[in-house]
Order: structure tokens, then sequence, then C-alpha cells
């Protein structure tokens, strides 16, 4: 419930910075109703906000949104859901759903966890936008109020506890090297998506690496998984 609350009151933020991206409100609405992940929603709004093609913000927003397929693979096997229900399940699957899931010790503190924090934040990240996106039309000009800031701001506050390992910080460093060094020269929305590229190469760099130095783990030396 704590994670829904804390993580569901940033929705604030997209509304604001949605409406101050020139989305109207039922766009604005309708993004959170459906797509439900704050780091597209961010950066769909934010390449808009600059002038890009639409195309191509959409395109940014959904790579960004492909990690959850990969959650969801996961999660299927810990929920172990009925098939009528996991469409249904499919639109919480996010960040904060999926972190409260892993940590669970059982399958019922799994299906409990998804549940509240899915429940809590969906209903108060859409509450949220929509008085982000009233208040935003109330103020006005939302860049005379620096409130263009709150979008990125919010999603570096999310991104940031997550770079725990060296792999992770040199993946976000590259992506900002590349997003900010090819934000000149290419449209709008198109730099987020060469910056997504850090990610394999970082890894390729690190898996030849292991290789050289002997390091990689065979299937019989990893740990088996308590079932």
């Amino acid at each position: 419930m704590g994670v829904g609350v804390a993580v569901g009151l940033s929705g604030f933020a997209f509304g604001v910075t949605s409406a101050g991206s020139g989305l109207t409100l039922l766009q604005t609405c309708a993004l959170s109703l459906l797509v439900f992940t704050g780091a597209s929603q961010f950066a769909l709004v934010g390449a808009l906000a600059a002038g890009g093609n639409p195309i191509t913000a959409a395109a940014g927003a959904f790579f960004l949104g492909v990690r959850n397929a990969f959650y969801g693979l996961r999660l299927s096997q810990l929920l172990a859901l009925p098939r009528a229900v996991r469409p249904f399940a499919a639109q919480w699957v996010i960040d904060e759903t999926t972190a409260v899931a892993l940590a669970q010790p059982t399958r019922r503190s799994v299906r409990i966890g998804f549940t509240v924090t899915g429940l809590s934040l969906y209903v108060l990240w859409n509450l949220t936008t929509l008085l982000g996106a009233v208040g935003a039309e109330a103020i006005g000009d939302t860049d005379a109020w620096g409130l263009d800031a709150a979008g990125p701001a919010v999603f570096l506050a999310l991104l940031a506890p997550m770079l725990k390992t060296t792999t992770e910080r040199a993946v976000a460093g590259i992506a900002v090297l590349l997003g900010l060094g090819l934000l000149p020269v290419l449209p709008a929305g198109v730099p987020v998506l060469v910056a997504a590229l850090a990610a394999p190469v970082v890894l390729y760099v690190e898996g030849r690496r292991n290789v050289k130095t002997g390091s990689v783990k065979t299937a019989n030396d990893a740990p088996r998984e308590d079932r």
C-alpha cells in the first residue's frame, strides 16, 4: 500500500506535464488509464513537447514499455493466475508491482502484494493525473511555473534507486551521453531510441569480458531455484 500511495501521487506530475505539452484533458487521462506505465507516458509527452513526430514519440514510449513484457514472463510463474484473469492482471505489470511481488516468500503473499500494489497505484495514478491536468489548465502557462521539469525529475527519482550495479550505472551513463549528445542533431524523440542501444552494447562488452576471464557460470554451476 505504501508503494502504491507514494508512486501513485506522482501521477500529478504527469498530468501537469502532459497538459503543458499540449495534450487535452481527455488524451491525458486516456494515457494513464490505458497505457499505465509512467516512464513510457513521460517519454511520450516529453517528445511531443519538444516538437517530435507523434510516431517517433510513440515508438520511444513503446520500447520503454517492452520491459514490462519480460516482467510478465516471471510474474506469470509466480502468480499462476487463471487464464481468464491474466489479460486484466497484465495491465498492472509494471516496475512497482513486480518489485513487491518478487519480494514475497509465498504464492499467497505474491498475489496479495501484486493486487494491493496494482489496485492502489492504478486508482491513485489516474486520480492524480486528472487533478494534475485540471490544475495545469487552471494555472495557465506551465512553463512559467517551471513545471516542465516535473516529468524528468520524477523519472530520475524512480530510476536512481534501481542503479545498484556497475553494469546498470554504465548503461545509464552511456544512455545519458547518447541522448544528450544526439539531441541537437536528431529529430525530437529519436535520441531516446538511440540511447536504448546502451543496454545491448554494455551487456555485450561485459559478456566478452566474462568469457575472457572465465567467470561465466555453466548451467551445472548455477544455483537451483527452490520449488
